[in-house]
């Protein structure tokens, strides 16, 4: 009677638990690696290369380079004091590096890494940067200055400096001519003409406040800039209106949007990666929170594995601006489950 009692007792429980795991959704993404990267200090942004399949990793004075095709880190380039972003041009096999420290932009070639020459004198801090292909012009976004410098990407020569409405935050081109800025302290958006080099118009993004990371999708001109009050705000690229609004986590400091699978990621500093799901122009769904790593706030996204990048290291003890724990820092390879 007993046996019958427990074998019974048994066959419940593991239906109960089958039906549960049944109904436990399972994460689209998992963490193939974490590519430790030399050097110590604090980070920001990172870039992909996706011609050459290298990641750029801003990492306090120095650039790490990692193959992503063997996950392995390949070149350090140092001289970075303050390093910020990363700017890929492709087309001229360059890259351009904000350091933020020294107000100035290290240009490095593409393939060897070695440094081609640097562009001194930027507005105070140059922090995101952004090649424009369409004009062959780089963008500095200057957080203590409020403005913007512009290089020619060829002669690496100062042509202009825009000033902007507040301080500027992550930017994304439409390749046409349209440069758009999150503007962190107005809670609004930039619209920059690349040929004139003025801005043409700014647009609140409320219910958003602060944005930081900015992405865009060029077919359904789009816009996906990520705030401090947990949203991601979606505008339209061509009149400015305020589409809609998708719950993020906290912390957030990056987002990258895959123009093949149609996600836009999030990247939380409190360990979340949120993705959604764009459905249509005008409809999105959270669909997933991927468990990162507490501190892992920027982010990039490869167009062409569909991998997703983030940095991050462990903090010591205490308030406000900690330090950074020696030989902590790494970069999370997240890729999609096959």
């Amino acid at each position: 009677m007993k046996r019958t009692s427990l074998l019974l007792i048994g066959m419940i429980f593991l239906a109960c638990f089958s039906t549960l795991e049944a109904q436990t959704p399972k994460s689209a993404y998992k963490i193939a690696n974490a590519i430790k990267l030399t050097g110590d200090g604090g980070w920001d942004y990172l870039s992909v290369d996706d011609v050459n399949q290298k990641l750029f990793v801003s990492h306090s004075s120095q650039v790490n380079v990692v193959d992503l095709k063997t996950g392995t880190e390949v070149a350090v380039i140092p001289g970075t004091n303050g390093v910020h972003g990363i700017a890929v041009a492709n087309d001229l096999k360059k890259a351009f590096i904000s350091c933020g420290k020294d107000s100035s932009v290290l240009v490095v070639d593409l393939t060897t890494f070695k440094v081609l020459g640097r562009v001194e004198k930027t507005g105070k801090n140059p922090d995101a940067i952004l090649y424009d292909s369409f004009s062959k012009k780089v963008f500095t976004f200057n957080g203590r200055s409020s403005n913007s410098t512009v290089i020619d990407a060829n002669t690496l020569k100062i042509i202009a400096t825009i000033p902007l409405s507040g301080k500027p935050e992550f930017s994304q081109t439409d390749g046409k001519g349209k440069i758009f800025v999150n503007i962190e302290d107005k809670s609004s958006l930039s619209i920059i003409n690349a040929v004139t080099m003025k801005v043409e118009k700014t647009w609140s993004i409320a219910p958003g406040e602060e944005p930081s990371g900015l992405a865009f999708d060029k077919v359904n001109n789009r816009l996906f800039s990520v705030c401090s009050n947990k949203l991601m705000v979606v505008s339209d690229a061509v009149s400015g209106k305020v589409i809609t609004t998708a719950p993020i986590g906290d912390g957030c400091d990056g987002v990258s949007f895959d123009a093949t699978t149609k996600r836009i990621f999030a990247s939380c500093g409190e360990g979340k990666i949120t993705v959604i799901q764009q459905e249509s122009a005008d409809q999105y769904k959270v669909i997933e929170s991927i468990t990162s790593q507490p501190s892992a706030r920027t982010i990039a996204v490869n167009q062409t594995t569909h991998h997703v990048y983030v940095s991050c290291g462990e903090y010591g003890e205490g308030t406000g601006r900690r330090p950074v724990k020696p030989n902590t820092f790494k970069v999370l390879d997240i890729e999609p489950v096959k």
